[in-house]
């Protein structure tokens, strides 16, 4: 299949391919993660050029960030202040994952199928104090572009790497997981933060 800007350009979105954070460069550097009701986390972020500098740099700078929490699974650009459509993710080793990509960072994501919802619980380091039952696809496409390669991508997941996933590209979307929950009643406070 191909996505629209991939066409354009004669290029077909794939999975990660050989893609790896080693194509960043550099390790990156641990960021301050911002919490609500910071402004940042209710902006949309705006589109990047996945092959520039500051991108490739804030790219490996969520990876390190994300890396140095304990129990992060994922985290966006706009956790860390900055307003743009940049995302790190990596379920790898957790109890409900299913499907597994590793690490990777995605740029410019949108979801394009998204089947089988259900409810589950989520948290949030932006949100460090509450959890919340929130309805996310629990089989989902996602198409986007590889930062550093620039390389278009298209994601297909399931389970808590698909939950993951939409967390994520909320927050890109200036949205936090208690914009989705179904109401006070399905909000909690955070017994242990891992």
């Amino acid at each position: 299949m191909r996505g629209p800007d991939a066409t354009a350009a004669g290029e077909e979105y794939a999975g990660l391919g050989d893609w790896t954070p080693d194509v960043l460069g550099f390790p990156g550097e641990v960021r301050p993660v911002v919490s609500a009701p910071h402004p940042a986390l209710s902006r949309a972020g705006v589109a990047v050029d996945p092959t520039s500098a500051e991108t490739v740099r804030l790219a490996a700078d969520l990876i390190a960030t994300m890396r140095v929490s304990p129990g992060c699974v994922g985290l966006a650009a706009p956790q860390v202040g900055v307003g743009a459509q940049v995302f790190a993710v990596e379920v790898t080793g957790h109890p409900k994952a299913v499907t597994v990509h590793g690490t990777f960072v995605l740029c410019n994501a949108r979801v394009v199928e998204a089947t089988r919802w259900k409810a589950g619980r989520e948290g949030c380091m932006s949100v460090p104090d509450l959890t919340g039952d929130v309805k996310r696809a629990s089989r989902l496409v996602v198409e986007g572009e590889l930062p550093g390669t620039g390389a278009p991508v298209r994601l297909v997941t399931d389970g808590f790497e698909a939950r993951a996933l939409q967390h994520e590209i909320d927050h890109c979307s200036g949205l936090l997981f208690l914009d989705r929950v179904a109401g006070a009643h399905a909000v909690y406070q955070r017994k242990v933060y891992l």
